[in-house]
């Protein structure tokens, strides 16, 4: 399957309940900001009873913090699926085991990484991310995704002792191309594990089972809403599997190839706010719709 391009008269339903939107890439702009155009977008949404869902490999921290007072009680998809939450509740966690963790720290520790290649690790927990590494630069990529961010001199500590913490996934992080470490250093982790390259520079490594898709099917149970009413976005990699969880699936124009040939449509690139003019045809036909019953009434 090939995606269609979308465009503002290509026919949209006027029963979309959910939308789902990857961050980076996706929704925000070139710049990694939430455009300006989108608020208002959210809160027609909101008077029409359309749950926005942020989905991202992003700390349910910093989502909240993005989001803030405009979705005090929201609905996010956070950790690339392992942390759900459905109208501010969480409703579903997956976390890796303890020794699984303990393996993928000493397997950075212990690596002989290729020239050029620096790369640093976050063990993201439930009550925080972990992190060894002071530098400035690494804390300052770290910092965008993981608002709280705790440092420990041994990443151990994340998972052992008083303060251990319920670990959703492990990130790592390379200034390079983490692709090129990735497929050496975590080959022997991919028979248990997802090792799944969430962008130019990051690689996660979590549970086999669980990704967006997971979450998207997640919240569609809670909330009572079904695939054909679920409205998706994304970009990359990690978006791929959940394209397929709603009937109206938009790769954007910068998306990776692969996800350019599981969406239905593609929306223009979000440097071009493509998400916002998908999002704006949608609710300006809905309320076309709407508006002859009030009328009537």
């Amino acid at each position: 399957m090939s995606a269609t391009r979308w465009t503002a008269s290509t026919p949209l339903p006027a029963d979309i309940a959910m939308v789902v939107a990857d961050m980076d890439g996706t929704l925000l702009d070139g710049d990694g900001r939430i455009p300006e155009g989108f608020w208002p977008l959210l809160e027609r949404m909101q008077r029409a009873g359309i749950e926005f869902v942020p989905a991202s490999g992003r700390q349910i921290f910093t989502l909240r913090d993005m989001f803030g007072d405009a979705m005090p009680s929201g609905s996010f998809i956070a950790e690339n699926g392992n942390l759900v939450v459905a109208n501010g509740r969480t409703v579903s966690v997956t976390a890796l085991p303890a020794d699984a963790v303990v393996r993928m720290i000493d397997l950075l520790a212990g690596a002989s990484l290729p020239h050029g290649h620096d790369v640093g690790m976050v063990i993201c927990g439930e009550r925080s991310a972990y992190i060894n590494r002071k530098d400035a630069p690494f804390v300052d990529e770290c910092r965008k995704y993981y608002h709280r961010l705790t440092f420990l001199d041994d990443l151990h500590g994340a998972v052992s002792g008083p303060d251990a913490d319920r670990i959703l996934k492990v990130a790592v992080f390379d200034f390079g191309d983490v692709r090129v470490p990735s497929d050496r250093l975590f080959a022997p982790l991919r028979d248990q594990y997802q090792v799944v390259v969430s962008g130019a520079h990051w690689v996660d490594i979590m549970d086999a089972h669980t990704d967006k898709r997971r979450g998207v099917v997640a919240l569609q149970e809670q909330l009572g809403i079904t695939p054909a009413q679920t409205m998706v976005f994304g970009d990359y990699l990690n978006d791929l599997q959940m394209l397929g969880a709603g009937e109206w699936s938009f790769a954007m124009a910068n998306a990776y190839p692969d996800l350019l040939q599981e969406a239905r449509f593609i929306a223009p690139a979000n440097t071009d706010h493509g998400v916002l003019h998908v999002i704006e045809t949608m609710l300006a036909a809905r309320e076309r719709q709407e508006r002859p019953s009030h009328a009537a009434n």
